[in-house]
């Protein structure tokens, strides 16, 4: 996939008069782009169009200017752009009630290790290759970025509309 560059960013000026509209484009490409996996995992699969969105709203909230720091937001996102024969995603664990956060969100803890998370489309399953640093052994993030690499067979089972995922 083509990297993202400044040049690919609307000046903040220009963003913020078209906000409203590409807002409303992106949250209806999610959605098309979102799966429930059970009641508290959602997982969005991220791609070019979402991550440049990601950096428009970067730099909008922290009110970034310089060429440099909008280089390295560039740089970051880069990073989570899929690859060949590969899906990337963003993995939310959804918690609502204020006073379960802590305790349920303490029952994720390890997922980011081992083959715990996966994609299914027949019988053939890929597992989740987890961004490093959102967990440490006491402590776990509710968003993760993952990644799955893709097989031949998974992308031709992927492709056909009658096998269940």
């Amino acid at each position: 996939m083509t990297l993202l560059t400044p040049q690919d960013l609307l000046s903040a000026a220009q963003y913020e008069q078209d906000r409203q509209t590409i807002r409303q484009q992106i949250i209806a490409l999610k959605k098309r782009r979102r799966i429930s996996v059970g009641p508290l995992v959602t997982l969005v699969f991220e791609n070019r169009e979402t991550l440049l969105f990601q950096i428009q709203e970067m730099i909008r909230t922290e009110r970034i200017f310089d060429p440099g720091k909008i280089q390295e937001e560039c740089d970051v996102y880069n990073a989570l752009l899929p690859a060949r024969d590969e899906l990337s995603a963003t993995l939310f664990i959804e918690i609502t009630d204020s006073e379960k956060i802590q305790s349920l969100l303490d029952s994720f803890q390890n997922i980011d290790r081992g083959n715990t998370v996966a994609l299914k489309v027949g019988d053939t399953s890929v597992f989740a290759n987890f961004e490093a640093g959102h967990s440490k052994e006491d402590k776990i993030s509710a968003v993760h970025f993952v990644r799955f690499a893709t097989t031949p067979t998974f992308r031709d089972l992927l492709a056909q509309a009658e096998v269940p995922a």
